[in-house]
């Protein structure tokens, strides 16, 4: 759950990872702080359809670059840790149309493929794995009154990290520029949309560095930088392209769904008064309600758009987040159901059915465990698919599969003196030989043991042999 800043959970944002700017040309780690990044099924779909087209013009695989969601109103976006874009939810809500957007994207992915990105010995070992703090996950039991229940999710989660941002010289912010408008152009958008945002902030060149947004920081802007992308747009053969209807919408929702949930009730009952009619003032309107504790007003608003959209899995991943968090448990279940088939291969609408199957009981822990399966496979750094997964197995009395799916809780959550721990507990209670007890040994490899604890695992092993 995106949650704005004054909510009285609040301080699970201090378990997050931070992001500020670094001084020009300079490489610094980013210190742990208040921001945490957020996922949410629809608005990474979204961002995926503005951006795979992009990644391919740039060479590079879309299935290799991680889209982060920064839970920061600070206007800012930036790569770290590889090929790894950071956008800030306030970069997002700043730009007017889907142009803009892409073109912010086009222009980080010219950092990537153009080698921008310094890499030290601590960015290339630190983990950077987001919060899931999902607008359809979320804080979960904790808005429906239990805190404890919410804040044991992210109890066992380290997602402290260290980032490495580069600070890019004007050479590579031009390179970069002209890299964007080649990939956009070859993507089939606009490259208009990139000089129009950077011309919207150009007065940010007459300001103090301390002044200006934190990405015209580390992105240093000019009038000169701002004529030459205009000269390069106006003779470029898709200047003219305007984005299509359906991408406008997707943009208009993805803003709308974001103001909702970070900000108070009350501004979006005023930003989206009851005479906008628009499927995005009405979504907005819906999560509002919500958030303002009021669900069956929230749920009747949602049916109604369900009733014009069904096939939408998002509106019913809503409905059933809804019903979880307001304590309705067993309601829950068909509308999470419903959205996974309409989106069976969406690896968060699985972890949002498997935490109402677990939820449940006994009787649906199967079908829990084979759809945190597969949503794994598919996304094995989601710590809370494997910390529900590990529930599951603890519930059919499965203690060695349970202890391995919370030391790879541990192991993708950067806790690797935990990941240590339930390793080792796992390769007591599974079987020799089999796949489970060597992926076990894999962590515990992998989790940095020291001698001794090596000499021990070895003498172990002569002894169980």
């Amino acid at each position: 759950m995106i949650r704005p800043p004054e909510d009285r959970f609040r301080v699970w944002r201090r378990l997050a990872v931070g992001v500020t700017t670094v001084a020009a040309l300079a490489l610094a780690p980013v210190a742990a702080s208040a921001q945490s990044l957020i996922r949410d099924a629809e608005i990474e779909a979204t961002l995926r359809a503005d951006s795979e087209p992009i990644f391919r013009a740039a060479g590079l695989n879309p299935a290799d670059v991680k889209i982060n969601i920064v839970n920061d109103a600070e206007l800012n976006a930036f790569v770290a840790g590889g090929q790894q874009v950071f956008l800030n939810t306030g970069m997002i809500l700043a730009t007017e149309n889907p142009d803009q957007l892409r073109g912010v994207i086009a222009h980080e992915a010219g950092h990537i493929a153009g080698g921008h990105i310094a890499r030290s010995g601590d960015a290339m070992r630190a983990g950077i794995q987001p919060l899931i703090l999902t607008l359809a996950l979320g804080a979960l039991a904790a808005f429906a009154g239990r805190p404890d229940a919410g804040a044991a999710i992210l109890s066992s989660s380290n997602y402290f990290a260290t980032l490495s941002v580069l600070s890019y010289s004007r050479v590579q912010e031009s390179a970069a520029d002209q890299a964007a408008l080649g990939y956009l152009q070859t993507a089939g958008y606009s490259g208009r949309g990139l000089a129009d945002f950077f011309r919207q902030y150009q007065f940010q060149e007459v300001f103090s560095q301390a002044r200006r947004y934190s990405y015209f920081q580390s992105h240093p802007i000019s009038s000169e930088r701002v004529a030459a992308l205009r000269t390069r747009v106006d003779a470029a053969s898709n200047r003219d392209r305007t984005p299509s209807a359906e991408s406008v919408e997707r943009h208009t929702v993805m803003k709308a769904k974001l103001d909702a949930f970070l900000r108070p009730p009350g501004h979006t009952f005023v930003r989206y008064p009851e005479s906008d009619t628009r499927f995005a003032a009405r979504y907005a309107r819906a999560i509002a309600y919500y958030r303002d504790a009021q669900p069956d007003r929230s749920i009747t608003m949602i049916d109604a758009l369900i009733a014009e959209h069904p096939d939408n899995p998002y509106l019913w991943e809503l409905k059933g987040q809804i019903n979880f968090e307001s304590g309705r448990i067993a309601a829950s279940e068909a509308p999470y159901r419903r959205a996974v088939a309409l989106a069976p291969e969406n690896p968060l609408l699985r972890v949002g059915l498997a935490q109402t199957l677990v939820a449940l009981g006994p009787t649906k822990f199967d079908d829990a465990i084979a759809n945190l399966q597969h949503s794994l496979a598919r996304e094995r750094d989601n710590p809370l698919g494997w910390r529900l997964l590990g529930q599951a197995y603890d519930g059919k009395n499965m203690p060695g599969l349970a202890r391995l799916a919370a030391a790879e809780e541990h192991f993708h959550g950067n806790d690797l003196r935990g990941a240590f721990t339930f390793a080792t507990r796992a390769r007591a209670l599974l079987a020799a030989g089999t796949p489970d007890h060597r992926r076990a040994t894999d962590i515990v490899m992998a989790s940095e043991p020291t001698q001794r604890e090596l000499r021990e695992m070895a003498r172990e092993e002569r002894v169980g042999g």
